[in-house]
């Protein structure tokens, strides 16, 4: 480690900011080997002026999302080895029975995830652990023992003393040099480095920095303010020590926060999430937030110093944070609400306030890895000091070795890349309005389907006023409306009525019972599925077969009119897309991929690969798609056209040019629910006439229109893979079931190592479950165990309308992955007896698919 006030000229990579995040990921990078490691920060070190120093360091482990969970508890561990961290526990209390209810998912999430002895308390035994809580002011609280607060400054001072990277405080960075589409410098008011790789550490300032390299990052600043009182005559006696004397350094602003911060918790941290409420102890003095507020965005642009905004006057800090949440009945303020859970606040004044930043992402989760527009720029963004260590360690081990991964294994990326965003999510309007949502969410109840109401109606199919008219129940993903269902289709209710049992509770809320009428009806009669979301890609040129076979997993160099199931893979023989490859002619492919954030991903890894004689192009939203499904689909397609749609003139996973009437169309024989069907992609300026073509010949077979809530119980009766949920980066082709899209004879990305995986064995791999004796909705997320031993969690669950049972998938150990094992499922509080299945459930012949 150096810290010379001399800035090289050179570095292999430079990481901009010197916070937790960018002290981590330098700090990993140099435990791979990686040399030559910049570090540059525009404020002092170890004191930056960022979020790293003035938060309060609280570490709540748990999320509903298992990366979240897992990042934490590595960044737990490692910097308690460190010696900068303080497991006093966390509690997190309860004064609703729904916020129980939610506790109750905290256990489970942290049992499914590996979260050590993780409990529910009543209010009695959380006061034996806080006992300045009233007791009568709760219902009782969840406990995660190895929760605490890290010691930011010394945490900081830990990662630049232990790295080999070279830090440089006092550097402001004024601009990325970006030459043919490859980041090749950094620029700062001290010179120029010239540089392989950066990354962008930032965070506070994210977006600005992103666009000095031409990038709309959607980074969110919002206000947050915090509070440490004066002493707590409870808390007198309480060792105040502080692992770092910051009278020795250069702190910008005042120094109290930063020593504010810095003393140690006695007691655990604390969370009332139904008031938005956290707290800790500081010595002998008590930390408040609180998100009980309205959202106090900040525009990203006008990010500058965080000197600027820090310590916010009392009476500024009181007027705008703390008395403003107040309902025209009853006062409903942060002050009030402490003042409740704490009685020992009502008196005391606040010897320190800090008006700090967090950022947020549209949908929350961090943005991390490599830019698809820049080669050789790297996002570590919208990450807290909870996760900061995990994201360190995943990134570097992306950057060096090609394959994210912690120490427990490599790790899913799909929710988290820098890549997922549409482009409209670079409109500062978007970002800043659903990060402010976010903001607001950070202690909120979320219900299962929750959709925002903002920006709405930004990506619609030409389907979309047939649709409307439908009765469709939209919900967005990736911008685009898509229906869950249609109410149009609300008779179909009764007549499966037998088959389409109650679902209650948590399990119930954004679903309609017309979901399982649209799936049985698909299966009887003929249904039309809105595709548009999913993404075409056109790979041509003289090489388009030779790059096609080297980065997917399957042999593709097939006949013009066959389409193959193919896998792309990383460097380490896991999971990046799955794809169905259609050769159209010698030389013109088309590729097809999912929607959501799967066309920005996916799209662009295969563009960032294609040597000059290959034009990659993502054509999302170019072409519209219509699923056509069920026993009387071949009866319904070949009414309308003149092309031969027979079995034997159009087999199982063909492709044609046709015409649908009028319109122009490339049809393939696959379907994504197990039946006879087609997909049928067209010119979008050419999709409402195929709509209401099919629609019209239609009639009398009672083609009726599906929603996605169809979609998924179908596929998971017939154990079709579903990327970001079934399969990851964290999965490999012979641990997810799909040997079938593998063909080692062929030379592609990830061979190797997938060879050696499967000379090597797997640990674990998925397989279908279904409850003994309920018909209740197993939701993701949850552990699934057996003899007291959790043993994996719940993927995605549904039911089963066709097979008639509860359906979950789930990765097992080998050993207990055979069909016959007996397991249990726990969800939302109740244990239920299940078995391990063969898949698939449904037309395991294929004879539906292949008639």
């Amino acid at each position: 480690m150096r810290t010379d006030s001399t800035l090289p000229s050179s570095a292999e990579t430079v990481v901009v900011g010197a916070g937790a995040v960018g002290c981590s990921v330098a700090y990993h990078l140099s435990e791979l080997g990686a040399e030559n490691v910049v570090v540059v920060d525009k404020g002092p070190l170890p004191v930056t002026g960022g979020s790293s120093t003035h938060a309060p360091g609280i570490m709540f482990q748990t999320s509903p999302s298992q990366l979240m969970t897992k990042t934490a508890h590595y960044t737990s561990r490692l910097l308690d080895d460190a010696g900068v961290y303080d497991e006093v526990g966390g509690i997190e209390t309860a004064r609703s029975e729904e916020r129980m209810d939610f506790l109750q998912r905290r256990v489970e999430h942290a049992t499914a995830y590996g979260l050590p002895d993780p409990e529910l308390l009543t209010p009695s035994e959380v006061t034996d652990y806080l006992p300045l809580v009233d007791e009568d002011a709760i219902l009782g609280g969840y406990y995660s023992p190895t929760d605490g607060r890290v010691d930011g400054v010394a945490a900081l001072q830990w990662y630049i003393g232990e790295s080999d990277a070279d830090f440089y405080g006092h550097t402001a960075v004024t601009d990325l040099d970006v030459t043919g589409g490859t980041v090749t410098a950094v620029e700062t008011d001290r010179g120029r480095i010239d540089c392989e790789r950066c990354v962008i550490a930032t965070n506070n300032w994210g977006y600005q920095t992103g666009k000095m390299a031409g990038l709309d990052l959607p980074i969110a600043p919002v206000e947050h303010q915090y509070a440490v009182t004066e002493p707590v005559p409870e808390l007198a006696g309480t060792d105040p020590a502080t692992r770092v004397d910051t009278e020795a350094m250069d702190v910008p602003g005042d120094r109290s926060i930063a020593d504010a911060m810095g003393k140690t918790p006695s007691r655990p941290v604390g969370r009332d999430q139904d008031h938005s409420l956290y707290f800790r102890t500081h010595g002998d003095a008590l930390g408040l937030g609180s998100y009980n507020h309205e959202t106090l965005s900040v525009d990203p642009d006008a990010m500058g110093s965080n000197t600027e905004r820090r310590q916010a006057s009392v009476r500024e800090f009181t007027d705008r944070h703390w008395k403003r949440a107040t309902h025209p009945d009853r006062d409903t303020s942060a002050k009030r609400a402490f003042e409740e859970l704490l009685p020992v606040t009502e008196d005391l004044d606040f010897q320190t306030t800090e008006n700090g930043i967090f950022v947020f992402t549209p949908d929350g989760m961090p943005l991390v890895g490599e830019t698809s527009a820049v080669d050789g720029l790297w996002t570590a963004l919208a990450i807290w000091w909870t996760h900061s260590g995990g994201y360190g360690k995943l990134l570097a081990e992306w950057m060096e070795n090609g394959v994210p991964r912690l120490p427990s294994g490599p790790v899913p990326t799909g929710g988290i890349h820098v890549e997922r965003f549409e482009p409209h999510a670079g409109s500062k309007p978007y970002f800043v309005d659903r990060g402010a949502t976010q903001y607001r969410q950070v202690y909120s109840i979320v219900d299962p389907g929750w959709q925002p109401d903002d920006h709405r109606g930004l990506r619609r199919s030409p389907f979309h006023s047939h649709q409307r008219d439908l009765g469709a129940e939209f919900a967005q993903s990736g911008g685009w409306e898509s229906p869950k269902w249609y109410d149009s289709n609300a008779d179909l209710v009764e007549r499966y009525a037998d088959r389409i049992p109650d679902q209650e509770g948590w399990a119930a809320i954004n679903r309609s019972p017309i979901e399982g009428a649209e799936h049985l009806h698909t299966r009887d009669h003929v249904s039309m599925f809105d595709m548009t979301s999913f993404a075409s890609i056109t790979v041509e040129g003289p090489d388009a077969a030779d790059f096609l076979q080297r980065v997917c997993s399957n042999d593709v160099d097939v006949d013009v009119g066959r389409v193959r199931y193919s896998l792309l893979l990383n460097e380490g023989g896991n999971i990046l897309a799955d794809v169905t490859v259609v050769r159209l002619d010698d030389d013109e492919f088309m590729v097809t991929t999912g929607g959501g954030n799967s066309p920005g991903i996916h799209g662009s890894w295969l563009q960032s690969h294609a040597p000059d004689t290959v034009s990659v192009t993502v054509e999302e939203g170019a072409k519209s798609t219509i699923g056509l499904w069920g026993p009387k689909s071949r009866l319904l397609l070949q009414r309308v056209t003149e092309t031969d749609v027979s079995a034997e003139g159009f087999p199982y996973f063909g492709a044609k040019r046709l015409y649908v009437g009028d319109v122009p169309a490339i049809a393939l024989r696959v379907s994504y629910v197990g039946e006879l069907g087609w997909e049928l992609w067209t010119p979008t300026e050419y999709g409402a006439r195929l709509w209401e073509t099919l629609w019209e010949a239609g009639q009398d077979l009672d083609v009726r229109p599906m929603g996605t809530g169809a979609l998924e119980s179908m596929r998971l009766e017939k154990g079709y893979r579903l990327w970001g949920t079934d399969i990851d980066t964290d999965t490999d082709p012979v641990a997810a079931g799909l040997p079938f899209a593998v063909d080692t004879d062929t030379e592609f990305v990830g061979r190797d190592a997938l060879e050696r995986k499967r000379e090597a064995g797997v640990d674990s791999r998925i397989t279908p479950v279904t409850l003994d004796d309920s018909t209740d909705r197993v939701l993701a997320g949850r552990p699934v165990r057996k003899d007291g031993e959790t043993l994996g969690y719940v993927q995605a669950g549904d039911y089963g309308y066709s097979v008639g049972e509860s359906v979950a998938y789930t990765y097992l150990p080998v050993e207990y992955a055979d069909a016959g094992t007996a397991v249990e499922l726990l969800c939302e509080g109740e244990m239920y007896d299940a078995t391990v299945r063969d898949e698939p459930l449904f037309d395991p012949g294929r004879e539906k698919l292949l008639r």
